[in-house]
Parts: C-alpha cells; sequence; structure tokens
C-alpha cells in the first residue's frame, strides 16, 4: 500500500522528496508532511513562514533550531469538508539560497496539528518527524489552541540530534534523541498545508482550515536569534496563485512574525 500512495502522489506532482505516513488523524484518512513545494522565490505551495539557507547565509550550517508559537483555533473554512495544517520548527526541507532555486530532500521537524473533521470539530496534537521515517506523534502530550509551544532541535554529536517540545503554558515536556543524516542546509519556522489521503485513495493538499493568528517568536539558529528578513518569507499560495497563508514582516527584535490564513496580508507583533 504504502508503494501505491507514493505513487499517487508523484503522478499528481506532489512529491519533493520520499514520504512516508506521518500520524493519522482519524481512521479514514493517512497525513504527509513534507520539504518545501517552491514556487518560485517567496511563494510555495505547502509551506508559509520564514525559511534560511545556507547560500544565503554565507555558507552557514545549520546544527540547531528552535522558536516557539501560539497554536492558533481552528475552524472550518468549507462546510463538510475536513481540514488540516500543522505548525513547526525544522531544519532542511527548505530553499538553499535566497531565491529558491535550489530545495533540500533531508527534513528533522517538530510541531503541533490544528485539523477539523468533516463535522467542523477541532483537535490539536503534537508530533515529530525525521524524513523519510514516519512522523511519530507524541501521545500523552496536550495541546489545546492558545498554548505556547516551544520546540527546540539540536545535534549534541555528530549526526545525533536532541528533540524538545514543551507545551509552557502547561508546562509539560516531551524529549526524545535519534540519530539522523542532516544536510544542515536549511532551518524554518513554518505553517503547513500537508498531504492527505483518504480511504478512497484520493490525494489533497490540506485543505487548510482557517487559523486564528499563528504567533511565531524566541526563533534561534545554532544557538542565536535568527535575525530574520523580510527576504526570508515563504507565502503559502494554490494553485492559481491565490493566497492561502501569508507571514508578515518581522517583529522588532528580528526574531517572531504571524502568519494570517485566507489573507494577502499580515500584521508584524508590535514587539517580541
Amino acid at each position: 500500500m504504502k508503494h501505491v500512495l507514493l505513487g499517487r502522489l508523484c503522478s499528481l506532482g506532489l512529491l519533493v522528496a520520499s514520504v512516508t505516513p506521518a500520524a493519522t488523524t482519524s481512521s479514514a484518512v493517512t497525513v504527509f508532511h513534507r520539504p518545501i513545494v517552491r514556487v518560485g522565490a517567496n511563494q510555495s505551495n505547502n509551506w508559509s513562514g520564514y525559511n534560511q539557507g545556507t547560500l544565503e547565509k554565507g555558507g552557514t550550517q545549520f546544527h540547531r533550531v528552535s522558536g516557539t508559537w501560539v497554536v492558533p483555533t481552528a475552524t472550518q473554512n468549507v462546510g463538510g469538508e475536513a481540514e488540516y495544517s500543522a505548525s513547526w520548527v525544522g531544519i532542511g526541507g527548505g530553499c538553499v539560497d535566497a531565491n529558491c532555486t535550489v530545495g533540500d530532500a533531508t527534513l528533522i521537524q517538530a510541531g503541533t496539528s490544528q485539523d477539523v473533521d468533516a463535522s467542523g470539530a477541532a483537535t490539536y496534537s503534537a508530533w515529530w518527524e525525521i524524513i523519510p521515517q514516519p512522523s511519530t506523534p507524541i501521545a500523552n502530550f496536550t495541546v489545546s489552541a492558545g498554548n505556547v509551544v516551544f520546540v527546540d532541535i539540536v545535534e549534541t554529536t555528530p549526526e545525533l540530534w536532541s528533540i524538545t517540545v514543551k507545551n509552557q503554558t502547561t508546562g509539560q515536556t516531551f524529549n526524545t534523541t535519534t540519530p539522523y543524516a542532516s544536510s544542515y542546509a536549511t532551518a524554518e519556522w513554518i505553517e503547513e498545508t500537508p498531504v492527505v489521503i483518504d480511504s478512497s485513495g484520493k490525494v489533497t493538499v490540506g485543505p487548510l482550515p482557517r487559523l486564528t493568528t499563528v504567533d511565531f517568536d524566541q526563533s534561534m539558529t545554532n544557538g542565536r536569534s535568527a535575525g530574520l528578513t523580510a527576504a526570508e518569507q515563504v507565502r503559502l499560495v494554490d494553485t492559481k496563485g491565490t493566497a492561502l497563508a501569508t507571514p508578515s514582516a518581522p517583529d522588532p527584535d528580528a526574531d517572531g512574525f504571524n502568519v494570517c490564513t485566507f489573507a494577502t496580508s499580515c500584521a508584524a507583533p508590535a514587539s517580541s
């Protein structure tokens, strides 16, 4: 079945790198997280947020990335439709250069999912993933809309990584250690529409629910402030180029930003 699903993804042009099933949000669907699907500079068919690349940063490699975000409230955009979103921090999978002509197939990441089922009921969860291995749901880890979640991903020794996910609102913390061969080529803070395969084998991207403003902050790379710039923004657009999620300019200390769904503009945070 896995090869059949991958074949369907390839036939629809949805596959940038090898992808594997993420946490199943219900018995009827399988969800995939994946590297950026590029649509030229500053646009993507699956990502919205900020992406830094080693070529853009003069050869800097990324061995640590961290950040926080406010888990958004998810509501149904289209009646009767199941909809999916993911907020996360990661290394790899993004654009290596500022013009996004070079991508990267590795990706180690952790984040939260904000989904709604066909009835409009919302669910929230946390997960981590190392492509091409399956995404791993974090069991017994409570996530609710409005919670502040912190993620830290760091290479502790060559090709050995520590992943920490903390719900700063509840105090609950998860940590795991995993081997992974990364390219160290990109770092990112992203709101994503994942690939979804339903029980009939139908493949869709998302679709995206309506989300309250996603507030990313305390973005760091290699233990220092990320120093985000507007040139690193990535806007999520559909296949017709219509904006689905738009990041704001960086906040005053250049370590945070907002993402607004179904909007062509987004106001930056007034303070960090």
